[in-house]
C-alpha cells in the first residue's frame, strides 16, 4: 500500500465522498486545506506530520496576511481552525487505516473570539418582509423568498434547491441540508400564502420553486435562482426598506433562531430546526436571547441599596 501523502489524501477524499457522504464543496475545502498544509509544512509522508511540523505550520498560519480592498489583515483564528480541523480529520483517517502518524487528539484548536451575531430588530424584519411590490411576478417571488427564509430558517443553498412541488396542503416539508441530512421545516401562514400567490401567477413548467423571470431566458439555460441571486434580492429590499445594517439570507436565519428562543423555545428544538449537527453551534444565540436572566437581574439585583 502506497504511503505517498498525495495518494493518501486522494483516498481520504474518496472516503469522505463515498463513506461519509460529504458534499462536493466540503471535499474541495478539505483538499485545499490539506494541500496548503503539505506544501507549506513540507509534508511528503505520514511520518512527516509530527509535533514539530504542525507547530511550525500553526506559526505560519498565524503570521499569514490576507489582502482586502481595505488593506491587509492577519488570518482570523476561526479560519486557522478550518485548516487544523482538516488535519485532525485526515489523521483520524490514517489511524483508522493503521498508518502511523501524529495523534490527532494532540492538535488543539486556536482560541477564537466569541462570534458576533448580525441581527435585525423586529421592526426591521417587518419592513423587509413588506418591501417587495407584489404587483409583479418578481415581487411575488421575492416576498415568498423572504417569508420562507424567516418561517423556516433555511440556508440559502437549501432554499435554492427547493422544488415547486412541495405539498402546500401541509404546514411542513422535508429539506436535505448539510452532510446530506434531512430535517423537517415548518411554514407560517404568511409564508404559505406568499408561495401560493407566487405559484398561482407562474405559467412556466420549471421544476425549481424560485426562478429568474426575464424575457428571453429559456432554452437550455437553468432558470433556478442561485444563492448569489437570492443574496442580491435580500440586499436590494434591505436598502429599499431603509435598513442600513448587514442584511443577508443568513442574517434572516439568525433572526429566525433568536425569535424562537426569545419566545420560549428550548435550545434542542432550535438546534433541530436549524439542522445543526452540534448544539454548540446553536448556543451562539443564547447570549443575546436569554430573557430569563434579564428578568432575574431586574427582580433581584440591588435590593439592599437604599
Amino acid at each position: 500500500m502506497s504511503h505517498n501523502i498525495f495518494d493518501l489524501k486522494k483516498r481520504f477524499l474518496e472516503h469522505l465522498e463515498v463513506e461519509r457522504g460529504r458534499s462536493i464543496k466540503t471535499i474541495a475545502n478539505y483538499d485545499r486545506y490539506l494541500s496548503h498544509f503539505f506544501k507549506n509544512a513540507h509534508i511528503k509522508t505520514p511520518k512527516d506530520i509530527n509535533k514539530k511540523s504542525i507547530g511550525g505550520y500553526r506559526l505560519f498560519l498565524n503570521r499569514q496576511k490576507i489582502k482586502h480592498p481595505r488593506g491587509e489583515e492577519y488570518l482570523k483564528k476561526k479560519t486557522q481552525n478550518y485548516y487544523l480541523i482538516a488535519i485532525r480529520v485526515f489523521l483520524k483517517y490514517l489511524s483508522r487505516e493503521g498508518i502511523s502518524s501524529e495523534n490527532p487528539d494532540r492538535i488543539d484548536l486556536a482560541k477564537a473570539p466569541a462570534r458576533d451575531l448580525d441581527l435585525m430588530t423586529i421592526d426591521e424584519l417587518n419592513r423587509l418582509l413588506s418591501a417587495p411590490n407584489t404587483g409583479s411576478l418578481n415581487g411575488l417571488r421575492d416576498r415568498a423568498i423572504i417569508e420562507l427564509l424567516f418561517s423556516t430558517g433555511l440556508r440559502v443553498s437549501e432554499l435554492c434547491s427547493l422544488s415547486r412541488f412541495i405539498d402546500l396542503a401541509r404546514d411542513e416539508f422535508s429539506v436535505r441540508g448539510k452532510g446530506d441530512k434531512v430535517r423537517v421545516v415548518f411554514l407560517s401562514r404568511e409564508a404559505k400564502k406568499a408561495i401560493k400567490e407566487y405559484l398561482a401567477k407562474r405559467t412556466d413548467t420549471e421544476e425549481a420553486l424560485f426562478i429568474a423571470h426575464k424575457k428571453g431566458v429559456r432554452g437550455n439555460k437553468d432558470m433556478r435562482l442561485t444563492p448569489r441571486s437570492v443574496e442580491r434580492i435580500v440586499a436590494h429590499y434591505a436598502i429599499k426598506a431603509g435598513i442600513s445594517k448587514k442584511a443577508t439570507p443568513h442574517v434572516i436565519r439568525h433572526s429566525f433562531a433568536t425569535d424562537l428562543l426569545e419566545n420560549g423555545a428550548d435550545i434542542r428544538s432550535v438546534q433541530a430546526l436549524l439542522g445543526h449537527e452540534n448544539i454548540s453551534t446553536t448556543q451562539i444565540y443564547t447570549h443575546v436571547t436569554d430573557r430569563g436572566l434579564r428578568e432575574i437581574h431586574r427582580a433581584f439585583h440591588g435590593k439592599r441599596r437604599k
